[in-house]
């Protein structure tokens, strides 16, 4: 069974609070785990930014709905009974709790109001309707995310192998490689000795050095060309390396490069993209949200 929306759950979570007692988030999740028959993978997986699991938020989003409609009593911090409003619905036995039914509640309403623009009309979208706020939000960064990669990825394409080149150093060096951006510099592009571009070093210290060889392919990089690249290693003694395409690998070659003595990181124009948007090479922030929560113990009273 699929994990339920946090819309699903609100019946069922309000049956499990409907024996009077005080019950905390954890001991609800772990219920309402059970009542849907999850599997260990579904009950630990994260969401999209892995700040939290999937259905820990939806419940805590079930709770939060039926807190405002006045179905549900904060007893302390963490914890929470079924309030007498919300043991009258029990008892009505509705087939279904979601936010139209909740609306019947004049505090939902106000909760609602306040969530919206005065003059936009009081309804749930599909995506509301399957997703709680926080899912909502990362699925429309992780929609953005991805056009951003694709265009990055069409724009690397389309750069000069000089330029390539010195992109490739610049992610890099902003991972933590190669000391300053001039050494790295100075590093690349020099050898061109038997299939390597350059040398950077591993660390700031130069206490170990990472052989890279950057190319802009346009097929797909075959077993041969990640083969001729760990012989190059062989030929210099060395141990590590980094071959970093703009297209991709076959699975002949990813195989190889387990199965080898040196240690070879392939990068694919996916995951270069990927990179260059995590430590900002070739992109811009343009706007910043930072999500805050209640601090409860700044209004715990002695």
């Amino acid at each position: 069974m699929a994990i339920p929306d946090y819309q699903t759950v609100m019946l069922p979570l309000l049956k499990y609070l409907s024996d009077g007692s005080e019950h905390g988030l954890a001991d609800s999740v772990q219920a309402l785990a059970d009542e849907f028959a999850l599997s260990p993978e579904e009950r630990q997986k994260l969401l999209p930014s892995g700040a939290g699991l999937v259905i820990r938020n939806r419940v805590g989003w079930a709770r939060t709905y039926l807190k405002k409609a006045g179905l549900l009593d904060q007893t302390r911090r963490g914890f929470f009974k079924i309030a007498p409003r919300g043991l009258q619905v029990v008892k009505e036995n509705p087939p279904r709790i979601d936010v139209k039914f909740l609306l019947q509640f004049k505090e939902f309403q106000e909760f609602r109001e306040l969530r919206r623009e005065k003059d936009s009309p009081i309804h749930e979208s599909d995506d509301e309707a399957k997703s709680t706020p926080e899912e909502a939000l990362e699925s429309a960064y992780q929609r953005m995310r991805l056009s951003l990669e694709a265009e990055v990825i069409e724009r690397t394409m389309a750069t000069s192998p000089g330029f390539f080149e010195k992109l490739v150093v610049e992610v890099l060096v902003r991972m933590g490689y190669g000391g300053s951006l001039h050494d790295a510099g100075e590093a690349v592009g020099k050898s061109g000795d038997g299939g390597i571009d350059g040398i950077i070093k591993e660390d700031r210290l130069g206490l170990d050095v990472i052989y890279i060889q950057a190319k802009r392919w346009e097929g797909t990089v075959g077993r041969p060309e990640v083969q001729k690249f760990a012989g190059a290693l062989q030929g210099h003694r060395a141990k590590k390396g980094v071959l970093i395409t703009t297209s991709s690998f076959t699975k002949e070659a990813l195989d190889f490069v387990k199965a080898i003595d040196s240690r070879i990181v392939l990068v694919d124009g996916l995951q270069l993209a990927r990179l260059m948007i995590d430590h900002n090479v070739g992109v811009s922030p343009v706007r910043a949200f930072e999500l805050k929560r209640v601090d409860s113990d700044y209004f715990a009273e002695d």
